[in-house]
């Protein structure tokens, strides 16, 4: 019998009823979800399409309806304002700065670096000016030689070397040489080495040629490389144990090579002593050991 109270309008109560609730539930789900208005339009049907199943005249204009009708349309504009903007796409992203030029000749640049660690390394070498006094051949090694060298200590020292393959003995009577002399002694087949003879070869070894101070060199001078001034600057020679334990000369000794003019050179440093430079007799860009 309510069914057929009318309300404002000429419309039954219970039609208006429904209509309310239906806008009170789709109001409660926009304050509830808010942040994501879509959704709530997806789950719930349109007040438009719900008003639609009741044949209301035109001319309704419920109270009741138009309040809820506006507060639903305000919530709706409130709740699309708090929407987060949606992060740009991939398209929209501004690109990424450009990353910094490389090196254009990276492998020149290397080279460069690792000559000059060479040369520092090199200083800690114990290249001195020697003067063979005596030599013979090692009586257990047919290869060897003994050599008594002249370096400016109180005594010569002995010091064994390859080089009977390449150099006759009487060659080696009174030579100046250039002597490595920070290097651990070594025995060598009964006779204790103390140093070793700086000599050039070809990549085939069948060459060999001693290294040869310039004239005038006073036998104990320390040799450094580069130019006259860098004398003053050389450093104190490293110790044998450090030698052995940094493997100074394993660094080194790959770097060592002789020039187009036979100049004895690490990189572009030259070979020196205080009377000029260090060559070899005919051996060009030649390795040294």
């Amino acid at each position: 019998m309510n069914a057929h109270i009318k309300g404002a309008g000429g419309i039954p109560w219970s039609e208006e009823l429904v209509m309310a609730t239906i806008i009170a539930i789709r109001t409660a789900a926009f304050l509830v979800s808010s942040s994501s208005p879509s959704k709530v339009r997806a789950s719930i049907p349109s007040t438009a399409t719900s008003i639609s199943r009741f044949r209301a005249p035109p001319s309704f204009h419920s109270p009741t309806f138009s309040s809820l009708s506006a507060r639903c349309s305000s919530l709706n504009d409130e709740a699309a304002e708090t929407v987060p903007a949606a992060p740009p796409s991939d398209e929209e992203k501004p690109s990424a700065a450009p990353p910094p030029p490389i090196i254009s000749s990276i492998n020149e640049t290397a080279t460069t670096m690792t000559t000059i660690t060479a040369k520092e390394l090199a200083d800690g070498l114990d290249l001195r000016v020697g003067r063979i006094l005596k030599a013979w051949t090692h009586p257990e090694a047919d290869t060897l030689y003994v050599e008594e060298v002249d370096v400016g200590e109180p005594g010569p020292r002995t010091i064994c070397s390859g080089l009977v393959k390449y150099i006759p003995q009487d060659h080696l009577q009174g030579r100046d040489v250039v002597v490595l002399a920070n290097l651990k002694p070594r025995n060598m087949r009964g006779v204790k080495s103390n140093g070793m003879l700086m000599a050039a070869s070809d990549e085939s070894h069948e060459n060999v040629e001693l290294l040869s101070p310039p004239e005038g060199s006073i036998p104990g001078e320390r040799i450094w490389f580069g130019s006259e001034d860098d004398k003053a600057n050389q450093l104190d020679p490293a110790t044998p144990n450090q030698i052995q334990k940094k493997k100074i000369w394993e660094s080194v000794q790959p770097h060592l090579r002789t020039t187009d003019l036979c100049v004895a050179a690490i990189g572009e440093h030259p070979m020196r002593t205080s009377a000029g430079v260090v060559v070899c007799n005919s051996l060009k860009n030649a390795k040294i050991s």
